[in-house]
């Protein structure tokens, strides 16, 4: 069986010490803040998490961009001169190009290592739901899993991937044109905090709206209750947009109601961040759907 290795990008909101730990290989996305370039480090070299969100807070406003093919070559073909396989795992393409670019980089590197494989995997997932289906993939291939016979999990069970989000401000979904202003304006007046969720074309969708921070926080959960699969035998993946005390809120709850054991809990990036802003809860587990 041919040696092969995972990679993901830096939107899969791991940390530092859990991607070394599972020897994952993680390609930078890249984000403006202030006029200045910075790439999306797992370890916050570039910028922390709190200085990012303080600024965003302040109103600092943010770019983003995906990695180009040519950054991809960079990161693939030291890999393969190893004569190491490689199975990427890529941000929602219905988020980002970034898995274009990777797709494009493959055809390239095909020709000139006709003996290795790249397979790229569009994950439909964001944050840490890629970041879940990052590890429980490591997980086959620790198990003895072939590249294939991993790629063919992915395929099997990534429509099962659920990913639950509340936002605190509205305004920041405005700004990436998922409400409207008119309706950020109102909803912020009246406290309604949206549910939104990442469908099964990788968008994320609001889904219904709710009075106050407790009831959204309080539905991501219930959902959970609704569609997790054999819950209590799950690990369940939370980000959050700075706010790690609603996030153990929402893990307390789900420990109570559903019996989980383990978790793992990150903040968000500032490329996912950019776009769902300070304030933000995501909840990520399998479910009967997403």
């Amino acid at each position: 069986m041919s040696d092969y290795v995972i990679m993901t990008d830096s939107t899969c909101d791991l940390t530092q010490e859990l991607a070394t730990e599972l020897g994952i290989n993680v390609v930078p996305l890249s984000f403006i803040m202030d006029g200045k370039t910075y790439f999306g480090s797992l370890n916050q070299k570039t910028i922390s998490t709190e200085d990012f969100y303080t600024k965003l807070k302040n109103g600092d406003k943010v770019s983003t961009a995906q990695v180009n093919s040519e950054e991809f070559v960079d990161h693939f073909e030291p890999v393969l001169k190893k004569g190491i396989d490689i199975l990427y795992i890529a941000f929602s393409s219905g988020l980002s190009g970034t898995c274009q670019s990777a797709l494009i980089a493959q055809k390239e590197l095909a020709e000139k290592y006709p003996e290795q494989k790249i397979v790229v995997f569009d994950s439909l997932c964001a944050s840490m739901g890629e970041g879940l289906l990052v590890y429980l993939a490591n997980q086959k291939k620790e198990q003895g899993f072939s590249i294939e016979e991993t790629y063919d999990w992915l395929k099997e069970n990534f429509m099962k991937m659920a990913h639950w989000f509340t936002v605190d401000d509205l305004n920041h979904l405005k700004r990436g044109g998922r409400v409207s202003a008119g309706a950020a304006f109102i909803g912020t007046m009246l406290s309604i905090k949206p549910v939104l969720h990442v469908d099964n074309e990788g968008h994320l969708i609001p889904v219904k709206k709710v009075r106050g921070r407790k009831a959204s926080l309080d539905a991501l959960v219930k959902q959970m209750e609704d569609t997790a699969i054999n819950p209590a035998e799950q690990i369940v993946f939370i980000s959050h947009g700075n706010c790690l005390e609603d996030a153990e809120y929402v893990k307390t709850q789900i420990e109570e109601k559903m019996g989980v054991k383990e978790f793992k809990i990150n903040v968000i990036g500032p490329v996912v961040g950019a776009h769902a802003g300070p304030g933000t809860i995501a909840l990520f587990f399998l479910a009967t759907e997403r």
